[in-house]
C-alpha cells in the first residue's frame, strides 16, 4: 500500500510538466484607467477583442480603455406609463365614455364600496 501513494506532490500545487518545447500564445497588454485615477494593465490575447469597459481590481468601478475605445451607447427605451399602456388598447373618445357610464352607476349605487349602497337605500326608503 504504501508504494501507491505520491509523496511530495500538494493539493492544487506544481505541475510535473516541462515548459520546455511550448509555445505560448500571442499576448498583449491592454491598459484602462478609472475615475478614481487608477491605472493597470490587462493581459489579453493578439486575437481577443479588447473590451472598451473594464472593472478596476482596486476600487470596483468601471475604467475606460486608454486605447481610446469608447464604449457603444446604449439606446434606452422610455418608459412606458399605465396611461401609454392604455392608449395602446384604447382611445381617448372610448375612455370618456366608460368614465361616464361607470360614474352613472355609481351615483346610482348600483356599484361602488358597501357603505355608499346602504346610504343610498335608507335616502330612498324614508
Amino acid at each position: 500500500m504504501a508504494e501507491r501513494t505520491l509523496r511530495g506532490a500538494r493539493l492544487g500545487g506544481q505541475s510535473f510538466e516541462d515548459e520546455r518545447g511550448i509555445e505560448f500564445a500571442a499576448r498583449q497588454q491592454v491598459g484602462y484607467k478609472c475615475k478614481q485615477g487608477h491605472e493597470f494593465e490587462v493581459t489579453m490575447s493578439v486575437e481577443a477583442e479588447i473590451p472598451a469597459v473594464w472593472e478596476c481590481p482596486r476600487c470596483g468601478a468601471e475604467a475606460l480603455s486608454t486605447a481610446g475605445i469608447l464604449p457603444e451607447e446604449k439606446v434606452e427605451k422610455p418608459a412606458r406609463t399605465h396611461w401609454d399602456m392604455l392608449l395602446e388598447r384604447r382611445s381617448e373618445k372610448e375612455l370618456e365614455d366608460i368614465l361616464k357610464e361607470r360614474l352613472e352607476l355609481l351615483r346610482g349605487g348600483e356599484i361602488g364600496p358597501a357603505h355608499l349602497h346602504r346610504a343610498n337605500k335608507k335616502k330612498r326608503v324614508s
